[in-house]
């Protein structure tokens, strides 16, 4: 907390893979757990909007 109003507050680093955990709260790891479960199923259906694209493509060209 800023001792003082106008002081910057510190920003939550984010996450890095391999980086020591045992400096983070309880509450710090649940955040970034559910931050990243909120990423995997972005690149999840972001992996499954590339395939059907890719699908698509294939069959078209198999096609012609």
């Amino acid at each position: 907390m800023a001792i003082f109003e106008d002081e910057p507050k510190k920003k939550a680093r984010p996450h890095e893979i391999g980086q020591d955990l045992s400096l983070l709260s309880v509450d710090e790891l649940s955040e970034r757990i559910a931050i990243l479960r909120d990423e995997i199923a972005r690149l999840e259906a972001e992996l499954k909007t590339k395939s059907t694209t890719k699908s698509a493509a294939e069959a078209l060209f198999r096609r012609g």
